[in-house]
Formats: C-alpha cells, sequence, structure tokens
C-alpha cells in the first residue's frame, strides 16, 4: 500500500516537498487557499483542493488520521493560521504533524498545539549552506535527523595518502565514513580501516552540524 502525505500550503517551501513526495510515489492531498497553486500541484500530485484549512469541516474532509503524515507548510505571513491548521490537524487524530515555523516564538507554540517536529526551512538551509560558503571541500549537505547530516566533503589535501584507520576521524571530529567515491572510476565503495584516499576523492560521511566544519578546519 502506498503511503500518503497531506501537504498544507504551497509556497516554496510546501510546493517542492509535494513535489519531492509524489516523486518518491506517495499519494499526496496537496492544499492552498489559492487557486493558482493548486492548479500547479495538480499537474503532479494524486489530489489538489483549495480551501482554508483552518475552516475545520473541509479540513476533516481531508481524513488527517488516514494519512501517514501531514505537513503544515502555511508561510509566515500566517502564523495564526499555520498554529490553528497544526492544532486542528492532531485533534483529528493525525498520527505525525510536521510543522513549518519562521522563528523560535512561532516554533514554541507550534510544539504547544501539538506538532510533532517543527521545521525553519530557510534556517536549516543557510546553516548547512553557510559550511558550503566557508569550506570549498564540501559538496552538499542533507539532514538525516535533528542536527545529523549526511555530507560530500572532497578529501583535504592533508589526508591524502594516508588511510581511514589511521585517520581515526570518529575519535578526533565525531565523523563517520559511510562511503567513498573513487576518483579515478567514478565508483562508490563501502569503507574499511584500510580504504586509502586519493586526491579527488569523495567522502560521504554522517556527522553532527558542527563536526565536518571542524575536520577542514584542522585538516
Amino acid at each position: 500500500m502506498k503511503r500518503q502525505a497531506l501537504v498544507i500550503g504551497l509556497g516554496q517551501f510546501g510546493m517542492a516537498v509535494a513535489r519531492a513526495l509524489a516523486a518518491r510515489q506517495v499519494e499526496v492531498l496537496a492544499v492552498d487557499v489559492r487557486e493558482e497553486r493548486v492548479r500547479t500541484a495538480s499537474t503532479f500530485v494524486t489530489e489538489a483542493a483549495c480551501f482554508d484549512a483552518t475552516d475545520e469541516s473541509a479540513l476533516a474532509r481531508t481524513s488527517p488520521e488516514r494519512r501517514d503524515v501531514c505537513l503544515c507548510a502555511i508561510g509566515d505571513e500566517a502564523k495564526e493560521a499555520s498554529i490553528i491548521c497544526t492544532a486542528l490537524l492532531k485533534q483529528m487524530g493525525a498520527r505525525r504533524v510536521i510543522a513549518r515555523s519562521d522563528d523560535d516564538l512561532h516554533a514554541r507554540i507550534l510544539t504547544l498545539v501539538g506538532a510533532n517536529h517543527v521545521v525553519n526551512p530557510e534556517r536549516e538551509f543557510g546553516d548547512r549552506f553557510a559550511n558550503q560558503m566557508l569550506h570549498e571541500g564540501i559538496r552538499g549537505e542533507m539532514l538525516l535527523s535533528e542536527g545529523v547530516l549526511i555530507t560530500e566533503v572532497a578529501v583535504p589535501p592533508a589526508f591524502v595518502g594516508t588511510t581511514l584507520g589511521e585517520l581515526k576521524l570518529p575519535l578526533r571530529f565525531g565523523v563517520t565514513v559511510v562511503a567513498l567515491r573513487k576518483r579515478n572510476s567514478g565508483a562508490i565503495v563501502m569503507p574499511t580501516p584500510k580504504s586509502g584516499l586519493e586526491d579527488g576523492d569523495m567522502m560521504v560521511v554522517v556527522a553532527n552540524e558542527q563536526a565536518v566544519a571542524k575536520m577542514m578546519e584542522q585538516s
């Protein structure tokens, strides 16, 4: 059975999430008060509907309790609406509610009314992009869970000619290498302590938000 998601609020963030979920074969019901956004989403989601998500009776018809996940992505122009919508989703039995916030106070209120997880996409992207600006070797980052990232990083010059075992990255920096992309072949290989590092190789690592930056600064 396909997973089902409800996405409310089709600004840039909500639209991007709805598109990504649909591409992963999730049945998405997308909702917004703006007809043009609903028309756009209808071209790639399972169903799209135009209504005010603070309307309790209209929201109930989307059956939040049957969805695997509900995302309230209403933007900062309607914080009150996002709080009301999040609270209604939980009251209607939604199993997992993710809500978008734009500041710390908004995030705390969303948590108080029942959000299982609160995201601030602009802040989180800014934090990750700052690392890429400061450290040329960092090519991309993806949030794995709160505070933990998967990062693709070029092997620093100081690491070239050594092995992962010799570097002791988990002990020194709290960085775990989960894959290597070899420069010569382009192949992705599973690393071992004996894996040697060459100039141009890429490491895929799992670490907390600050660990990779610390490794790059000290290597």
